[in-house]
């Protein structure tokens, strides 16, 4: 199925009663591109000046004065640069013996010390060669970059010259600094959020509100523009708002912008508004379900990946195994795990001595009388992760029954490592390779997580620009944080590691359904399609136009559980065989295609998924 996004002309319902709006759009014959932003300032900033001096080991004589702006020695070109002659005594004693930082004063300079460079640089550390070469004679620089490191015990006996940090002070400059934008954002008006569908829902027409921002004090939003279902509108001030009509299932395309007294205008942001009518059983009452998938909306959240993906969840919201409930309680499940069992027997935390071999089947799980001897606990043990599971759910946007089924699936939740692989470890099993989906297609969680294993410095750079052996730190160090195996803890587990590792398993997925949305593009657009998707943005088609919410939710638990190679050869088998036959791209068409040891994805689905 290839599902193009088309968008009929929706009309806008421009309500111009006074008490319906604080700003009302007028209809435009023309709308102008807006100039976008354009806003710099001069402003004062404060910087570091580090000091140095380049002196002899010989005689301890001070040959140069060297400034830096960085802390430890200076580079070698700072040390150049402050040295390129030497200073006369007069002078030297009066800026040497005038700097509180040198000891000694009273023998500061009795003919036995003098400046050779001056080196002054802004960064933190010795500075580099190029700094040093910039400041100190090219003698002097030669003979330093020349000379053998002095590892003497007595240090007048050495050659050559070392580098003293003299002081630091601090200097002000004038730099450009861009601005922050204006901008504007969408919400609703007189509408009910409901978390646990990510949808929201009306009892009237709903009513689009579009909010311009202006961040620099003293200025002003002056109008909103825009443009709905391709029809122009226009409000003067900083908030404009309009009835909209319903829409069909793709919604209508919404582009708007503000300007601003500064004299420019915010980016043109876009979003794609759904708008559907349903009776909730009630003919006689109908309401207004509305979703919007936008950078700049200002209201109950898409459904997690919806954006990514560029489709909507079904009207009034998905099925139950991606919602969020309201209540912890709502997660809770007695389901008679083996596994889970067997490791509480193991650990002590149930008495299962009565039982035949202690409860424990040859084969490692709990036997019949062992998983009752067990079963209390069992039930325990599977819901004590359900409030923070909860809590993830809605801070990230990933269903929150969606990851109590993952990890019932893939650990029992036994946060530890697994018994027949010890390469996949915690509640959701994660290996280095997941480690590596999750690093390179979540890039802010990449950016968040990298500082904890690498300098800030490297962090800077993307994941895939990284060094392999930084790669390699960085996807080991996101295994161990989800390990909660800790021989020396009660029970063998670490369970505050445990619990941190649920909002990393939340992102991980959301790394999946990147990855996923990327391999069903690749793999699902025919060949006509293939320029829109790497040519003209304005034609970029998304994951969407292929399949459903739910089944691009089933692709992206495949690819988190067999990989994306796996999926990308599934869709493309099932693409050649079905061709001409118009089937659509769902998890039951394309799950056949599974093979190998590609094929444990099937159940791993329709369990997940139930």
């Amino acid at each position: 199925m290839a599902r193009r996004l088309t968008f009929g002309l929706l009309a806008i319902l421009i309500i111009f009663s006074g008490a319906a709006f604080t700003r009302v759009p007028s209809p435009a014959a023309d709308t102008n591109p807006p100039p976008g932003p354009d806003r710099y300032a001069v402003v004062k900033e404060e910087y570091p000046v580090f000091t140095w001096y380049m002196r002899a080991w010989s005689g301890r004589k001070t040959t140069c004065e060297i400034v830096t702006y960085h802390k430890g020695e200076p580079y070698p070109a700072e040390v150049y640069r402050d040295c390129d002659e030497m200073i006369p005594s007069d002078a030297i004693e009066r800026i040497a013996c005038s700097d509180s930082t040198l000891s000694d004063k009273a023998k500061c300079w009795e003919g036995k010390k003098a400046i050779a460079c001056k080196i002054e640089i802004t960064s933190e550390g010795t500075p580099n060669t190029d700094e040093v070469a910039e400041s100190c004679d090219l003698e002097v620089y030669t003979e330093w970059m020349q000379q053998e490191p002095c590892t003497a015990k007595n240090k007048r006996t050495c050659e050559g010259y070392y580098l003293h940090l003299a002081n630091k002070t601090t200097k002000e400059r004038e730099v450009g600094k861009q601005l922050d934008p204006a901008t504007a954002w969408l919400s609703l008006e007189d509408c009910h959020a409901v978390p646990s569908s990510s949808t929201n829902i009306c009892e009237d027409s709903p009513t689009l509100v579009i909010t311009g921002q202006e961040p620099i004090p003293g200025e002003a939003i002056t109008r909103i523009e825009g443009t709905y279902s391709g029809e122009p509108f226009s409000c003067a001030g900083s908030v404009c708002k309009f009835h909209v009509a319903e829409t069909d299932e793709e919604g209508a395309a919404v582009e708007f912008w503000a300007y601003s007294s500064y004299g420019d205008s915010s980016f043109i942001h876009s979003a794609q508004v759904r708008v559907k009518k349903a009776d909730e059983g009630d003919p006689d009452q109908l309401y207004y379900y509305v979703d919007v998938l936008s950078s700049q909306w200002y209201g109950q959240p898409v459904a997690t990946c919806a954006d990514a993906w560029g489709i909507f969840p079904p009207v009034g919201g998905p099925a139950e195994w991606l919602t969020t409930p309201k209540q912890s309680k709502e997660l809770s499940s007695d389901i008679p795990y083996t596994y889970l069992a067997a490791n509480l027997i193991k650990q002590g935390v149930t008495d299962a001595d009565g039982c035949p071999d202690g409860g424990i089947s040859p084969g490692g799980a709990a036997n019949q009388c062992g998983l009752e001897s067990a079963r209390a606990a069992v039930t325990d043990w599977q819901n004590q992760f359900d409030d923070l599971i909860l809590k993830t759910g809605k801070e990230t946007g990933v269903p929150a029954y969606l990851l109590k089924n993952l990890f019932a699936r893939e650990s029992q939740f036994w946060p530890g490592s697994s018994p027949v692989t010890v390469s996949d470890v915690g509640l959701g099993q994660l290996t280095e390779n997941g480690a590596d989906t999750t690093l390179f297609w979540n890039s802010s969680f990449y950016e968040q997580f990298c500082p904890m294993v690498l300098s800030e410095k490297k962090c800077k750079k993307k994941y895939m620009n990284l060094s392999e052996i930084d790669q390699i730190a960085l996807r080991q160090g996101l295994v161990r944080s989800v390990n909660a195996t800790c021989e020396d803890c009660p029970l063998g587990l670490d369970l505050a590691r445990a619990d941190f590792s649920i909002i990393v398993f939340a992102h991980t997925l959301i790394a999946n359904c990147n990855q996923a949305g990327q391999v069903v593009l690749n793999y699902a657009a025919d060949e006509s399609s293939v320029p829109k998707v790497m040519g003209d943005p304005d034609l970029k088609q998304h994951p969407g136009d292929f399949a459903t919410y739910e089944e691009l939710w089933k692709f992206t638990l495949a690819n988190y559980n067999v990989g994306g190679g796996c999926l990308a050869n599934a869709i493309s088998n099932f693409q050649a065989f079905s061709y001409g036959q118009d089937l659509d791209l769902t998890w039951d068409n394309v799950s056949p295609y599974m093979t190998g040891a590609c094929s444990p994805s099937i159940d791993y689905i329709n369990d997940i998924s139930k």
